[in-house]
Formats: structure tokens, C-alpha cells, sequence
């Protein structure tokens, strides 16, 4: 019986993984609302905290109120949300997203927290929305009250910035009254405590900010509609690979089990997917083998 439950495990994981498809009945429902925010790609590693479990992020990951989203070293994270918009996350930081929700009058509301790291929220994916959203982004303790617009932000220990990029803002700080921000390509900065004038950017400061967030091509970008993937290793005990998959989501890897053959015997090979190229691939299978235990394997890259 044991062997049996421990088999029905293994195709929950397959199928939790995307692995099986299965084709739509002739009187199927109609389609649900989008969800509040999807992860469009991510460089590995990283995780949401949730229900006090922390779950590897992997592309088409649906996401809800009250996850807490964190980045590993060199990590990156790119969200689209209900309306279309773009989040992006840099690498080390850490995003609360709350009362994220698309209203009935069309209005597309959220508030979220950067507690560390930086950040992008940006309507250029926005083409086709022709509602209104109310959004508050909260740097730390600075609030940034968003009617469209593309903005970067960053939280520090001791410094905070918040950069419009294009369209409207309110910046508030703890204690003081809202700050209008309607000229694009200027920022605002909050160090050790205290407000500095709004000041413009230079083409060359947001260019350098821009890299902080977005993802990284050939550097492990894993998303939606990628091709590629990296075997780490095909056991043929359950037991080894369900132990060598959990070892990998630990570590903030977003590893799936495929039971298959080799030849005539039974093996399950322990993988992640979705690569956007093979060297996306090829990077991440490199980093595993620098990762203490993981490093005992050898990754296989393909398609």
C-alpha cells in the first residue's frame, strides 16, 4: 500500500509541474477572471512565503494577497498583474503584495511593500487597459501613491528612492505631508531619515538602476513558453528523487518529477523547465553544481 501512495505522489507532482495536458471539454465553463498576478519569469533563485511555508517561484505561478515574495543573489522576478501592468523585483529583496484585487467598476487596486531590494512597477505592458488603478507602493516607510505610471524604486537599510520615470505620483514620507511627482526622469531620496529636494535623474543613473530589476538574458531566466530545461538527475528510487527534489526547492529552485524509463527500468528524473535559451540553462545547471549536495550530480541540459 505504501508504494502505492508514494507512486500517486509522484503524479500529483507531475502534474503540478505542467507536465500532462489535458484537452478542454466541448461545454467547458467560461474562463475565470485573471488572477491578481502571475509570475511571468524569473531568474532562479526565489521564493514566496506563504501560509508559513516558503514555495520556489516558477513561471505561471499564480499569486495571492498576503504572499511575501523574496529573491536569492543574482536573482531577478518579473509579475504581471490583473490589468497588465509589469512588477519586477532585483535581486535580494523582498515584496509584500496585499489587497491586490481588479474591482467591479474597473478599477484595479493594490498595495504593496518593498521591504528590501529593488523594485519596478511599469504600465508598459498596459496597452489594452482602459480602467483605473489605485495603487500604493510603500519604500520601506516612504508611500508612493500611483495614478499610471512607471516608477523604480529602492529600499536600503538607510536609504530610500523613489524615481519617476513617466506619469504621476505621490511620495509621502513617515511624518511629513505628500509630495507631488508629475515631471518624468526625476527621483526622490530619503536618507538616514531625511527628505532631499526631488531632483532630476541622469540618463546614465537610470540606466544603471534599470539592470537592478530586470531580468538578465543567459542568466538563468526561466519563463513562460521556455524551451529549455536542466535534468539534474534520474533515480530510479522514489525515495531518492522525491528527497532530491525537496533538497532543490529548499534551495529555491522550482524542481518538478517526471516518472518515465531507461530502457526497461523505471527511473523519475528530477528537472527544471522553461529556460528561455540554453544558456539560461546551462547557467543554472553550473550554479548547482557549486551548491554543497546538488553539486554531486551531474545537470543535463535539452530541450
Amino acid at each position: 500500500m505504501k508504494r502505492f501512495v508514494l507512486k500517486l505522489s509522484f503524479i500529483a507532482l507531475a502534474f503540478a509541474g505542467g507536465s500532462f495536458a489535458l484537452a478542454a471539454e466541448p461545454d467547458a465553463k467560461p474562463a475565470r477572471p485573471a488572477p491578481p498576478a502571475v509570475v511571468e519569469a524569473v531568474q532562479m533563485p526565489a521564493w514566496v512565503e506563504r501560509d508559513g511555508g516558503k514555495i520556489p517561484l516558477s513561471p505561471g505561478m499564480v499569486l495571492k494577497n498576503g504572499d511575501q515574495l523574496r529573491t536569492g543573489a543574482n536573482s531577478r522576478l518579473l509579475l504581471r498583474t490583473a490589468d497588465g501592468s509589469g512588477v519586477k523585483l532585483g535581486e535580494k529583496a523582498t515584496l509584500l503584495i496585499d489587497n491586490m484585487r481588479m474591482r467591479r467598476d474597473n478599477v484595479f487596486e493594490a498595495a504593496m511593500k518593498v521591504g528590501e531590494g529593488a523594485f519596478r512597477f511599469t504600465t508598459e505592458l498596459l496597452a489594452k487597459y482602459r480602467g483605473r488603478r489605485e495603487i500604493r507602493i510603500n519604500v520601506a516607510t516612504v508611500t508612493a501613491g500611483i495614478r499610471g505610471t512607471d516608477l523604480w524604486g529602492k529600499s536600503a537599510p538607510d536609504k530610500q528612492i523613489v524615481c519617476l520615470i513617466e506619469g504621476i505620483i505621490d511620495v509621502t514620507p513617515p511624518g511629513e505631508s505628500a509630495i507631488p511627482m508629475d515631471k518624468p526622469l526625476s527621483f526622490f531620496v530619503r536618507e538616514k531619515g531625511v527628505s532631499q529636494p526631488i531632483a532630476p535623474v541622469p540618463a546614465e543613473q537610470l540606466k544603471q538602476w534599470a539592470t537592478e530589476t530586470d531580468t538578465q538574458a543567459g542568466q538563468g531566466v526561466s519563463r513562460r513558453g521556455g524551451k529549455w530545461k536542466v535534468t539534474l538527475a534520474s533515480p530510479a528510487s522514489q525515495s531518492d528523487a522525491l528527497d532530491l527534489y525537496q533538497v532543490m526547492r529548499e534551495a529555491g529552485y522550482a524542481a518538478e518529477i517526471f516518472p518515465g524509463k531507461a530502457g526497461e527500468k523505471r527511473v523519475y528524473s528530477v528537472r527544471l523547465s522553461n529556460f528561455a535559451s540554453k544558456k539560461d540553462a546551462e547557467t543554472v545547471a553550473m550554479l548547482l553544481k557549486r551548491q554543497g549536495r546538488l553539486g554531486e550530480y551531474d545537470p543535463r541540459v535539452g530541450t
